[in-house]
């Protein structure tokens, strides 16, 4: 008998793709085009569901990003493997109460073909609504399965965009969504955040004497180290071979100086096995926060650096921080 799909495992999952809440783009917005126009419905979305939301990674013939997932279609399509389809929600008992069939945007006709990842879980729906009434044809259904599978491949590739290979930290176009997602989080509720810019002091002695491969070890090692002292809500990236950058969400300049100092710490004392030697390395660290009159992730990035460069000049295996303009 097959295992009931676990919630928990689903929504870890959803969280593998970092999807959620993140800029529109536009290889997702042409599926939901073409599925609104194929289907020759008014309205067409991406759907992600997330613990107790409904996400819009892409979405046509609404304004609307989320809803509760307690209100949603999409909570029921995304127990099936098949198209979910809804002829007419007002005549269906389970739909017929709900706030979005009886008040705006009026629907009447749902179908949403779930997103199976490659694990079998499903993250969400393609699916597409209008107000009237009508039957889904077999080959409506069969493009739209398509459309969906395209879907799921477009997240398939974009986890692989923004994941650098050899250390699963983000790549420099992951760092740059999602510090453009945290910006815009920052400014909307008024929170802190900081940022730290490492550089691994002499690396390329260790590339040089002991191999790429011994070097390959040292910076996945280093990954592994900060990911092992930093919270789940922090994020890691790698911006150049030995660069990185480490995102501190809700942390404002004092507790993060701390942290790039216990990380400092953390990457001096401790040792590698590679090459058939016991190596280690040490870091430099550039330390700011976000500032008021910060409009740009740009900017904080390169604040960032500038510290790190300060840190560099200063002897290396230190911190400098730099805070952003209040």
């Amino acid at each position: 008998m097959a295992r009931k799909p676990s919630e928990t495992e689903r929504i870890k999952t959803l969280e593998f793709y970092d999807v959620l809440d993140t800029p529109e783009e536009a290889s997702f917005d042409r599926i939901t085009r073409l599925a609104s126009t194929i289907m020759g419905t008014p309205m067409a979305m991406i759907s992600l569901s997330d613990r107790k939301r409904q996400w819009f990674k892409s979405h046509v013939g609404t304004i609307v990003r989320e809803i509760p997932r307690e209100v949603s279609f999409c909570t029921h399509a995304i127990k099936g493997r098949t198209a979910f389809i809804v002829p007419d929600a007002s005549q269906d008992a389970r739909f017929a109460d709900n706030p979005m069939v009886w008040g705006e945007p009026n629907i009447r006709f749902y179908i949403g073909v779930p997103l199976t990842m490659q694990n079998g879980h499903n993250v969400g729906t393609l699916c597409t609504l209008d107000t009237k009434p009508r039957v889904a044809s077999d080959t409506e259904v069969a493009i739209l399965s398509d459309l969906a599978r395209m879907a799921v491949d477009e997240l398939e590739l974009r986890r692989i965009a923004i994941t650098d290979s050899l250390t699963g930290a983000l790549t420099r176009r992951g760092l740059d969504q999602r510090l453009e997602h945290e910006l815009e989080r920052c400014r909307r509720y008024k929170r802190p955040m900081s940022l730290l810019a490492l550089d691994l002091d002499h690396f390329k002695t260790i590339n040089d004497h002991f191999g790429h491969a011994a070097g390959d070890i040292m910076l996945q090692s280093v990954v592994s180290m900060c990911r092992d002292h930093l919270r789940s809500i922090d994020v890691i990236a790698r911006t150049g071979g030995e660069e990185f950058v480490v995102i501190l969400p809700e942390t404002p300049g004092p507790e993060a100086h701390l942290v790039a100092e216990r990380l400092r710490n953390l990457i001096e004392t401790s040792t590698v096995r590679a090459a058939g030697r016991t190596l280690n390395v040490t870091t430099s660290i550039g330390v700011t926060t976000l500032g008021t009159h910060d409009t740009t992730h740009a900017q904080i990035l390169e604040r960032a650096d500038v510290a790190l460069y300060q840190a560099k000049s200063a002897g290396r295996n230190q911190v400098v921080f730099a805070a952003g303009a209040a």
